[in-house]
């Protein structure tokens, strides 16, 4: 086993699971909220979970949608202060981590949801209030068990980023078992998602080396790995690089994302039904391409070590980015991710209302170069 602390404590093993009762315990949770969806509940996974806890008093909230929002937030929140709950365990993928965290600031704060938002100013209104929350993650793609951000749409349509240092788990238990049998398609997505994490935050200007070796080793082993999870759902090894790609794609964002995810956020808004991890996948080529324009890229040769990350020997950055663009196209494709955005239903009527939301997000001003509405709209042409 390994037990890290960056960020927070992580603890990564196959099984490890079986210590959730005694993290509670370390914490003081002793009436736990657990933050799940159907899927979770129907895989079995849930009752693993109630085994393990017995016979702590458990709630149960597994009502997640795929898109966290401010409905199931307040649901979630009316549940758990009717139930007098102490601290929240989130089960599942990025969803159920995120609506956790709406849930530990609204059943301890008392404004509206979106007041607490990033781009609302509302960061610094989350306090040390927020319920202890303990996040066991089911998929290897978001990252979200070790970060202080989440991801929730609001009920005027907006996803919204929430950030605090406040919402950080206070410990991650990473078990590969799992993630065991997860479906292809979200297996691709999601590990998409934690690719694009790790090739994001490393062009992303902010100067945190440490943030940078983290990224190019969490892109290393995700690219190396991506494929034999996918198509093996049993391989255990690919399962547990996935996950540890996933974490360290999330410790490295802490130095800020870009323009993927100014879109992938706009656009996961305007149609809730669209999957992050595979929007990100489908924005990387042309957002690369843009980002190979900045000075800070150029200078410290970014697109040349992610191509060396990912197993390819490049001269110079026009050859790295070509390299770099056709590797991810050809990922895409042979994972069996949609090579478009429209082959996704999306249209050229929808841009406005998605460059709208992309010049308004959290992670448009830590982008390498600061994207004007023409270079979004120019972005999102490329990938359709």
């Amino acid at each position: 086993m390994s037990n890290i602390f960056y960020i927070t404590q992580v603890q990564i093993d196959f099984g490890i699971i079986s210590t959730l009762k005694e993290e509670c315990n370390k914490y003081a949770i002793t009436k736990p909220l657990i933050i799940t969806d159907q899927g979770i509940k129907k895989a079995g996974i849930l009752e693993k979970a109630l085994q393990v806890l017995s016979p702590m008093a458990v709630s149960i909230f597994d009502e997640t949608p795929s898109n966290p929002t401010e409905a199931a937030v307040a649901h979630a929140a009316k549940l758990c202060k009717d139930k007098g709950c102490d601290g929240i365990i989130a089960l599942g993928g990025g969803s159920s981590i995120d609506c956790a965290k709406g849930v530990a600031i609204l059943a301890t704060h008392s404004q509206e949801l979106k007041n607490y938002a990033t781009i609302e100013g509302g960061s610094a209104k989350i306090t040390d209030k927020v319920l202890p929350l303990i996040a066991v993650p089911t998929t290897a793609g978001t990252g979200s068990e070790v970060a202080r951000g989440a991801i929730i749409i609001v009920q005027d349509g907006r996803k919204l980023g929430f950030h605090s240092w406040h919402l950080v788990p206070k410990v991650a238990l990473l078990d590969p078992d799992l993630t065991i049998g997860l479906p292809p398609l979200l297996t691709a997505a999601t590990g998409m998602d934690a690719i694009a994490h790790c090739m994001e935050t490393f062009m992303a200007p902010p100067f945190n080396p440490p943030a940078d070796g983290i990224a190019l080793e969490g892109l290393t082993r995700g690219w190396a790995n991506i494929a034999r999870a996918t198509l093996d759902g049993t391989d255990k090894e690919a399962r547990k690089n996935m996950m540890c790609a996933s974490m360290m794609g999330a410790m490295a964002f802490q130095k800020g994302l870009g323009c993927v995810h100014s879109l992938s956020h706009s656009l996961g808004g305007v149609n809730p039904a669209l999957h992050h991890g595979t929007l990100n996948a489908v924005f990387l080529p042309a957002v690369i391409h843009f980002n190979s324009g900045a000075e800070s890229i150029r200078k410290e040769n970014k697109l040349i070590r992610m191509a060396n990350a990912i197993g390819l020997t490049t001269q110079d950055d026009l050859e790295a980015l070509n390299a770099l663009k056709s590797a991810l196209k050809e990922m895409n494709s042979s994972l069996g991710l949609p090579n478009g955005l429209r082959q996704m239903g999306v249209g050229e009527g929808m841009f406005d209302k998605i460059i709208d939301g992309a010049v308004a997000d959290h992670c448009h001003k830590t982008n390498p170069r600061i994207a004007s509405r023409a270079d979004y709209a120019h972005m999102l042409e490329q990938s359709m």
